[in-house]
Parts: C-alpha cells; sequence; structure tokens
C-alpha cells in the first residue's frame, strides 16, 4: 500500500541509501510571511512536507525517519504561536495515527512530552502502543526535546540503574531516547540554517550533515532525492582512510 496515496516514481536501489535520515523542519514562519501570511499558516503547510517526506523514505525501504517538531527551546517563542503548535500537533496525531497504522509504520516520540499536557502525552502513548507491532518505517519525533537534555536523563537513567563511577560510551548509549534505533546516517535541515540546534547531539557525532535553503513546505520528493544523492556521493570512512575502505595497502 502507497503511504498517503499513490505513487509513480521509481524507487531507487538501495545500496546507497541511508538507514536513518533525521530532519530539522525549519522555515515554516518565514515561508508563511513570504506569501504576507501569519506564521502559522506555514506550520499548516508544513504538514504537506512531512506526508511528502514519510512517504518517500517508507517507499525508498529506509528504516527510520526521525523529525524535530519542538524542541526544548520553542517555548521562548510567541504564547500563541507555541499554543497553536500543540493545538496543532495534536489534531494531526488524532488524524494521521490510523493512517501510519494501515501502512505499516511504527510511531514513536522523543522528548519531555509530559510538558504538553496529560492529554497530548496519553495520545503519544496511545500511538506508541497502536503502532508498536508494525515492521516497517519507524517514524520518530522529537517534541520538546533537546540533545543536552538527552544526555543528561541517560545519566540519570544510568546512575539509577546502579551504574557508579565512569561511564564508558557504549553504557550511556544504552540509556538515550534512541537506544534502540541506530545512529542516524544522514542528518537534513532546511530552511538555509547551518547548525544543528540542539539536536540528537551525541548520535549525530558521525552523521552526514546536509543544508540546504528550501524551506520545509516546499521539500518535497525531489527535494528529498536531491539530500538523498547528495548522501550517496559521499565517502564514510569513520576515522579511517580512503585507501582501508578501497582495500589497498
Amino acid at each position: 500500500m502507497a503511504l498517503f496515496g499513490s505513487s509513480t516514481r521509481a524507487v531507487p536501489p538501495t545500496s546507497a541509501l541511508p538507514a536513518h535520515v533525521a530532519i530539522i523542519m525549519d522555515g515554516n514562519g518565514r515561508w508563511a510571511q513570504k506569501r504576507f501570511l501569519p506564521r502559522v499558516a506555514g506550520h499548516k503547510a508544513g504538514l504537506d512536507a512531512v506526508r511528502a517526506v514519510v512517504r518517500g523514505c517508507a517507499e525508498r525501504g529506509i528504516g527510520h525517519l526521525t523529525l524535530f517538531a519542538f524542541s526544548s527551546e520553542n517555548w521562548r517563542r510567541p504564547a500563541d504561536e507555541v499554543g497553536f503548535l500543540t493545538r496543532l500537533f495534536l489534531s494531526t496525531l488524532d488524524r494521521e495515527v490510523d493512517r501510519l497504522h494501515k501502512n505499516s509504520v511504527r510511531f514513536r516520540a522523543i522528548g519531555a512530552t509530559e510538558a504538553f499536557g496529560a492529554d497530548i502525552h496519553q495520545r503519544l502513548l496511545d500511538a506508541q502502543t497502536l503502532t508498536a507491532g508494525n515492521t516497517g518505517l519507524t517514524l520518530t519525533v522529537a517534541a520538546n526535546y533537546g540533545g543536552r537534555w538527552d544526555i543528561l536523563q541517560a545519566v540519570e537513567k544510568a546512575r539509577l540503574a546502579g551504574h557508579t563511577g565512569t561511564l564508558d560510551e557504549a553504557t550511556l548509549a544504552a540509556h538515550l531516547s534512541m537506544a534502540d534505533a541506530p545512529e542516524p546516517d544522514l542528518f537534513v535541515r532546511t530552511g538555509g540554517e547551518a547548525r544543528i540546534s540542539n539536536f540528537l547531539l551525541w548520535q549525530l557525532a558521525y552523521t552526514e550533515l546536509y543544508f540546504t535553503d528550501t524551506l520545509w513546505p516546499d521539500f518535497d520528493d525531489a527535494a528529498l532525492t536531491e539530500a538523498l544523492a547528495s548522501y550517496a556521493r559521499r565517502e564514510r570512512r569513520f576515522g579511517r582512510t580512503s585507501e582501508q575502505l578501497n582495500g589497498a595497502d
């Protein structure tokens, strides 16, 4: 079943595809302002880009997609915009979760989601329970999330689990929010900014970074194809040399 509608696009081979794509969806407000619309109109328009990217990753066989929906710093925005974002988040979740489930998408949320209130927090838990057994794309939404928070809560979990003294990388990583997922292979940020903004700080250590001026509501399947093509051209050495990767002495 094609996710969120039919598609006639030829799906490329998977040999050069990332297993995990992480995206900061930036530029909704500027997209709206360019059209003399309120900022919230950009957030509504961005939902079409979310659907396009979820569908594109699922059809290509990419196993994990992580979207930065609301950072722990976004609470600093105007109160009316924050309120709109939380209401939009809730209504979108209610509307889309059944569609995700029918297409075997596993939904997850990471972050201190209890800060959104009991209603949203419970619905996020319900969506995760409903889709827990699905075997297709794992869609993770980071909401009220920050990379520094993630590392700190991992240290605290490790302490509560009885670990004392110096923590090694493996022990700390096992307590991070995405401990059961592969680290992202490709990070995408739309909107023209070239920074990672406290997103998956630990997990992005060896991730390929891709920045585009495209504003998030305009990020369609063609834009995703460009990002994946950029990834496919890169040589991932993880500290080794090209000669080592190619089997030369």
